[in-house]
């Protein structure tokens, strides 16, 4: 019941996000988000037995978010802050991993976020693509997997997920990306629409299945307990923290290209 509730309102508040919000509020929702999933990555960096620093992590991080194009010129600094703090560790074995994790942390969920925000600058539908198609390759993941499940996709990370529930959930996403992207933006095509839906399904669901491991190196069963029945902001958010990235890139080379 708990997880049904919380659909209830999760549901309509991303919808409200995407396609009603002002840019300001928009932008001030993603980086709510984006430092709730930070918070909880950075839990499981200190459960891996490294250092996080999350403040800094947060200040770095807000900065590539918000910054004007090109937001990219921050990169840079991540490894020159990360290495430098990692200076402060006793054992520098772990100041340098602590550093390596800090980096990646920033760029996994700001740096996803970031180009969320450059899909919505394009338009708002390529944003709720790159989203929704995980909630449709979901859904029937876990139907297909019920039903015709045999083989275990990643059974040290994952037991429940087999190879026939990511097939169907690949098939739905591509399906999901077909029927809706000619729809909205006629310009375009049906290859393309396929293409970049199948990109961005495996992307997430590499997402969903990395972030699982995060957990279980950790010794958590969910990132967090924000969202009742659902775990936390990055149990719900990892596939399309990798689906956005790879859909933005996508697009833009095909813009480039084109």
């Amino acid at each position: 019941m708990k997880r049904v509730l919380t659909a209830a309102w999760l549901i309509p508040f991303g919808t409200y996000s995407i396609f009603y919000a002002n840019e300001r509020l928009f932008v001030a929702i993603v980086a709510m988000l984006a430092l709730f999933c930070y918070r909880e990555l950075a839990r499981m960096i200190e459960g891996h037995g490294f250092q996080a620093w999350p403040w800094m992590g947060v200040v770095l991080g807000l900065g590539l978010l918000v910054a004007p194009e090109p937001g990219w010129t921050v990169l840079p600094l991540l490894p020159v802050v990360g290495l430098g703090l990692g200076l402060r560790a006793a054992d520098f074995k772990i100041g340098f991993a602590s550093a390596g994790a800090y980096t990646l942390g920033i760029l996994y969920v700001f740096g996803a976020w970031r180009c969320g925000i450059g899909l919505h600058a394009i338009s708002a539908h390529w944003l709720f693509f790159a989203a929704a198609l995980n909630w449709a390759g979901d859904v029937a993941a876990y139907y297909t997997g019920r039903r015709l499940g045999r083989r275990k996709l990643a059974p040290s990370i994952s037991p429940g997920k087999t190879v026939e529930g990511a097939i169907g959930g690949v098939c739905a996403s591509v399906l999901f990306g077909c029927l809706y992207l000619p729809r909205v933006l006629p310009e375009v095509s049906l290859g393309e629409a396929a293409g970049l839906a199948l990109a961005g399904s495996v992307a997430g669901q590499i997402g969903d299945l990395c972030e699982s491991a995060l957990k279980r190196g950790a010794g958590l069963k969910d990132s967090g307990a924000m969202l009742a029945g659902h775990g936390g902001w990055l149990d719900r958010l990892d596939s399309s923290l990798f689906s956005m990235p790879v859909v933005y890139w996508a697009l833009m080379t095909l813009r480039h290209w084109s």
